[in-house]
């Protein structure tokens, strides 16, 4: 592709992008006009997906990656700067769960929960920085959750790597700020998901004022005004998506 064309095409990279959320946020930019890499560990389905966006007119590239591993980073960056010679969108989206009271906790699972949300983002943010710079600043948006803000039995390594990821927003953000790089959060409540397939029955739907899970489409949507230049002045925050549940007191 000529630089041309390069410099009209805003470019995207969605982790955790084979599926659920991190699919229908590659799937949404892309619509909006967007070149996207969907990254992931999940080759067969990252693959089938982006063929399944592709096969639609939509422009989404399949990388395998891994957001836990620094030199894995440095390759994808690699590969898009190679490419698409500019980066405009990061959403660090990539997210695993596993439900454990601390008494039961294992370390190994903790530390691995903490690489995948909260390390991987990390990682994200500073490797994005060169490029996202170069390309006159961008926005980079990281999934947290309302278990971010607000504590759940059996979710510490959960609750804590997501509260780790807001202050990691803001402090990101008063950084990048002079370099016109946005960061921003999103705290989803229940979203219907394959990672939470194997939650208890009903979850947090009986404590959701609007009395479901959200569609990951309601989602997306709210990922593309922070990527958009709609949210231009917003910066530093975290917009909450969850059916009025944190708006309960009780």
């Amino acid at each position: 592709m000529g630089n041309a064309m390069n410099a009209a095409m805003k470019v995207a990279v969605v982790t955790g992008g084979a599926r659920g959320q991190g699919a229908a946020h590659a799937e949404r930019l892309a619509s909006e006009g967007y070149r996207v890499y969907a990254a992931d560990v999940l080759d067969e389905a990252g693959k089938a997906e982006a063929a399944r966006l592709c096969d639609a007119g939509l422009d989404v590239t399949y990388l395998h990656h891994d957001v836990s591993d620094e030199t894995s980073w440095q390759t994808l960056m690699k590969a898009v700067e190679s490419e698409s010679e500019r980066l405009d969108v990061l959403v660090n989206n990539a997210g695993i769960i596993h439900v454990t009271p601390i008494a039961d906790e294992d370390l190994t699972a903790w530390n691995r929960l903490l690489g995948v949300n909260l390390t991987g983002a990390f990682l994200g943010i500073r490797a994005a920085i060169p490029l996202m710079a170069a390309t006159g600043g961008g926005s980079i948006i990281n999934t947290s959750s309302i278990f971010g803000p607000a504590g759940a039995i059996g979710y510490a390594a959960y609750a804590a790597s997501k509260a780790g990821l807001l202050g990691l927003t803001r402090t990101a953000a008063l950084e990048l700020a002079p370099k016109k790089i946005r960061v921003n959060a999103v705290c989803p409540g229940g979203v219907t998901t394959p990672m939470n397939a194997n939650e208890p029955e009903g979850g947090v739907v009986p404590e959701t004022p609007l009395g479901r899970r959200a569609d990951v489409s309601e989602i997306a949507g709210v990922i593309a005004f922070l990527a958009g230049a709609d949210s231009s002045f917003v910066t530093g925050t975290e917009i909450v998506v969850d059916g009025g549940m944190t708006a309960r007191c009780d």
